[in-house]
């Protein structure tokens, strides 16, 4: 044997690649964005066939494979390796002791790597799916599927050529029997003298819409946080747990939760850690103002696609390990395992479906020989969906029940099943605008003012009926109304700011359901404002002190010093509107000699200031698969507008 087969079935992948449409090969490069990007772009339909089919990207897809094609690529790839090691036996196995290179070279002989192409009724009889039926339908679509996903490629005969290296990264995994389709988890009434199942008192729709409201009020407060006080990182990254607490106290949720929202931040990129002199913070970025402006459907969408793609589990923190978040994520295996679980819970009918397990997690009780749990009929269920990624990587209950809790905060997951949304993220997470738009009702720009001083907004305000409120009262609570509370310091806050009494009073009672306001909130109002600004503060950005009255005088009448705003507030004293570090350049700059004093009136020595600067992030082109496609298939670059229409 040669390298010859190797490159024959490049070769078939390679045609097959070719005989697409531009649309169609811009579906394949969206769905394989992630493990491509980790390589170079390919400049050729061969180098995009020698991508998908390197170890380390099909290390990646296959984690993504349910088990009718994970079935179908491993027995083609066993039968291939077999029929190779047949054709041209490989050499002999290295003696013990052999080093590392001698054991790899005998690995990763052609013997030992699927380079025969197989026909795919040796496959089918191989599954026990050679008669038609159920089996060989399944049988046939999963391999269309890998087909399509250029996991496998037809040959000019018709016999079907694999990824050579498949059998060595399969060959550990024991998948059973084949099975046609999915098994179905079974409801907890296995045990004797078990209640009937009642249907909860309510539907899944009112439990997600109850969370997503709870969600988009969360995640409101927390970036509001965030905005007002950046989060400082460890030096070993991640944050630090009293950063944590106080985002937590801030947001109104539990530190997992809180963990949990500001990775989904991250990952959607509303927030981005920034390096500065002192270290590294987060805070939000441009994106954050464009999403403030969103009716509230349109503010979690984004979240909910970042969750679903999340290389983490944010709120399972191992053994050992300490809690932390804003850490880019390294588990390969926890969007598939989201998946499984969410196609599992799919197929429960709402009178089916169990409670989830508590946390932190312990494995429920084992029941009678022969027969199972419904959390393990539940994890059986999912690993039919993603064999790879559920039961057989470590901690498995850990992990699965984490990520069950997590899609119930998220609104997705309910009594034990899937709610519409999380039915529509399972179908595709880049389409969830109508779902949510029919789960939270739109902003309300009014609210209703009362005579005990409160203000009600029954729902989510706007932006800026939330601002005015604000800066005027005080929020007092928060559910499915949220409700504000005027007092003598909190309008005096609005004063401060720079409202007038009147003009605050107009903008309450255009925002208010009536068009008009208590009388109580105007005399309160107007009663605080008589009495603002008795006594003045005066604002200096520093003072200039010098016992020479002369010099002070001389200093005030400098026209080289006037953009300093000097003024003269003692004979001896003089207040500058520019920070320390202006006022002293802006003074040697006209021949005078002026010394830095600390505020404890000792002379302080000056160092040079740090600049800091923040880079923006690379925009995101959607439409980029597709002008890719049309360059690897040799066709003219799209029109804008067939992009728009045509990218996937």
């Amino acid at each position: 044997m040669t390298n010859l087969d190797a490159v024959e079935g490049l070769d078939a992948v390679t045609r097959s690649l070719a005989r697409r449409t531009p649309e169609q090969l811009a579906a394949l490069l969206t769905r394989h964005a992630e493990p491509l990007a980790r390589r170079p772009a390919p400049t050729e339909l061969r180098g995009l066939a020698q991508a998908l089919w390197s170890y380390e990207t099909l290390h990646h897809l296959v984690l993504h494979l349910d088990h009718p094609r994970l079935q179908v690529l491993a027995t083609t790839a066993r039968i291939s390796q077999e029929r190779a090691g047949r054709d041209a036996p490989g050499p002999a196995a290295p003696a013990p002791g052999a080093d590392y290179q001698s054991l790899m070279a005998h690995r990763l002989s052609f013997a030992h790597l699927a380079t025969e192409p197989v026909p795919p009724e040796d496959v089918y009889a191989a599954l026990g799916a050679a008669a038609p039926g159920p089996a060989r339908s399944a049988a046939e679509s999963a391999l269309r599927h890998l087909c399509d996903d250029g996991l496998a490629a037809p040959a000019e005969d018709g016999t079907i050529v694999v990824p050579p290296r498949a059998p060595q990264l399969l060959a550990a995994y024991d998948l059973g029997p084949f099975l046609a389709h999915a098994p179905q988890p079974a409801p907890d009434d296995t045990a004797p003298g078990a209640p009937a199942a009642t249907v909860p008192p309510t539907s899944p729709h009112d439990e997600s819409r109850a969370a997503a409201a709870t969600l988009a009020a969360t995640v409101d407060r927390l970036l509001a946080a965030l905005a007002t006080q950046p989060a400082a990182l460890r030096k070993s990254g991640g944050l630090a747990v009293r950063e944590i607490k106080r985002l937590a106290k801030a947001a109104g949720a539990t530190e997992p939760h809180t963990r949990l929202l500001l990775d989904l931040a991250l990952a959607a990129d509303l927030i981005a850690l920034t390096r500065s002199p002192s270290g590294i913070t987060a805070l939000p970025t441009g994106a954050y103002d464009d999403w403030l402006a969103r009716p509230p459907g349109a503010r979690l969408a984004p979240l909910l696609a970042a969750w679903s793609g999340l290389w983490d589990i944010p709120t399972h923190t191992p053994a050992g390990e300490t809690p932390t978040a804003l850490v880019r994520g390294h588990d390969r295996h926890a969007p598939a395992l989201r998946h499984a679980l969410l196609a599992a819970l799919a197929a429960v009918p709402l009178e089916g479906g169990t409670p989830l397990p508590p946390l932190p997690f312990t494995e429920p009780p084992r029941q009678e020989t022969g027969t199972r749990t419904p959390w393990e009929d539940l994890l059986g269920a999912a690993d039919w969906h993603r064999p790879l990624a559920v039961t057989r990587q470590p901690m498995a209950g850990e992990r699965a029940a984490h990520t069950l809790h997590e899609a119930a905060c998220l609104g997705l997951v309910a009594h034990g099943t899937l709610t519409p949304l999380g039915r529509a993220l399972l179908a595709d997470p880049r389409s969830l605008d109508e779902p949510l738009g029919d789960l939270l009702p739109p902003l309300l720009e009014q609210a209703h003012f009362q005579a005990d001083l409160t203000a009600v907004v029954p729902g989510r305000p706007t932006a800026a009926l939330q601002a005015l409120l604000t800066a005027a009262a005080d929020r007092e609570s928060e559910g499915h109304a949220v409700t504000w509370r005027f007092t003598p310091r909190s309008v005096r806050r609005a004063l401060d700011a720079g409202h007038r009494a009147e003009t605050l009073l107009d903008d309450l009672a255009r925002a208010s359901a009536t068009g008009t306001l208590p009388q109580p909130l105007g005399y309160l109002v107007r009663d605080a404002a008589r009495s603002h600004g008795r006594m003045r503060v005066l604002p200096a950005a520093c003072c200039i002190r010098s016992d020479d009255e002369a010099l002070v005088d001389e200093l005030a009448a400098h026209r080289d010093l006037r953009d300093l705003g000097l003024r003269v507030i003692a004979p001896t004293v003089l207040v500058s509107s520019r920070e320390p570090a202006a006022t002293l350049d802006a003074l040697r700059a006209a021949g005078y000699a002026p010394a830095l004093e600390s505020d404890t009136g000792t002379t302080t020595v000056e160092r040079l200031p740090a600049h800091r600067t923040k880079a923006p992030a690379p925009p995101r082109n959607s439409h980029a698969p597709l002008a890719l496609a049309h360059r690897l298939l040799g066709l003219p670059a799209p029109s804008q507008e067939a992009s728009t229409t045509g990218a996937p």
